[in-house]
């Protein structure tokens, strides 16, 4: 029998001035006739399906329209769909406004082997979520510093992708609604990670994409709980690397009238409150990952975290620190979470 080599899968929702592009690209990568890419689109308005659709691609072409929302929802639909295959499946996001064939054309071989995603640098005020959280916590749980976990460019061996579709059928019923959601990209990353080599693909100039700050809350309310879940359930050993791990935060001067919108925005999450202070961003985290392996629900333990990673963004909004030491400021933290980690862990073995 003869199988497809490589497929795609585009998530989507209002997307109709960039669908086409990345498209295009993602065919120029493929470049196979019987590659196959599956557009799942939950848009309100079918002008980006239909932008799809009027693509010109070598591969061929299957448009599920309609989906409903939830990012996780539209790719494990997309899988549903995927014909059988022992090639890569390259995901992709649909908003990137610079998309590059030959950076899809890397994950996807670097993806037959196992796990493979894009590391490219992001602004210093975007990817909080990221660089304060989901990196440092990874590195620190699993062993694996991936230094943009929840980047949404990414391939998978076929092998991952059946363990995904396992572990996606057997989730806890109160962890899939975040699955559904932003919780996906860790999803994938943590029940890919042991199938195969895990690859992080270099890229030199920031994504244009579309923020994500405006969708923070929600955003973190599907992907930290997923986070904390799965991690808690790998082996614990934190044993930092020999030497400091990079971080890549690229600069940019912000807008006063944004940044003064960002911090109200966050003052509305979480009032400032002097009790946070009092304990350091990564001693919240450890103490976090700790409640979930003891067997706290992850979406409370999420919760009570927050009002922690709101002072935590406030903090790194604010601070004067320059643009040269902001990297080595992330690596520190990413470090004591380690510490952290570390001394909970020695504390409960004596208790």
């Amino acid at each position: 029998m003869t199988l497809t080599p490589a497929a795609a899968i585009l998530p989507s929702r209002d997307e109709p001035a960039t669908i086409a592009a990345v498209t295009a690209a993602v065919d120029a990568a493929l470049n196979d006739p019987r590659a196959v890419i599956i557009h799942a689109d939950s848009s309100d308005h079918p002008t980006t399906s239909d932008r799809f659709t009027a693509t010109s691609t070598r591969a061929r072409k299957i448009s599920l329209a309609g989906l409903p929302r939830g990012k996780g929802a539209q790719i494990l639909e997309a899988l549903a769909h995927l014909p059988e295959t022992d090639g890569p499946v390259l995901i992709a996001d649909t908003d990137t406004r610079n998309p590059d064939s030959r950076v899809y054309l890397q994950l996807l071989a670097h993806g037959e082997r196992g796990y493979a995603i894009a590391d490219y640098p992001r602004y210093w005020d975007e990817a909080n979520l990221t660089s304060h959280l989901a990196r440092p916590l990874i590195a620190a749980t699993t062993g694996h510093d991936v230094p943009q976990p929840l980047a949404g460019d990414l391939a998978l061996s076929a092998r991952a992708i059946r363990t995904a579709r396992t572990a996606a059928d057997t989730l806890d019923a109160q962890l899939r609604p975040s699955v559904d959601g932003y919780g996906i990209d860790a999803f994938l990353l943590l029940t890919a990670a042991p199938t195969g080599r895990l690859t992080s693909v270099t890229v030199q100039e920031p994504k244009a994409h579309a923020a994500s700050f405006p969708h923070l809350p929600q955003i973190y309310d599907q992907a930290v709980p997923v986070l904390l879940a799965l991690t808690a359930s790998w082996p614990h050993q934190p044993v930092p690397g020999a030497s400091a791990p990079p971080y890549r935060p690229a600069h940019r001067a912000l807008d006063p009238g944004r940044h003064a919108a960002m911090l109200a925005t966050l003052e509305e999450l979480a009032p400032p409150d002097p009790r946070y202070d009092a304990c350091p961003w990564p001693v919240a985290v450890a103490d976090a990952w700790h409640a979930v392996r003891n067997g706290a629900a992850p979406h409370e333990a999420a919760h009570g975290l927050w009002p922690h990673y709101v002072h935590r963004v406030r903090t790194w909004l604010t601070a004067a620190t320059p643009p040269n030491e902001k990297a080595a400021q992330l690596v520190a933290a990413h470090t004591h979470l380690f510490g952290a980690l570390t001394a909970h862990t020695a504390r409960s073995r004596i208790s």
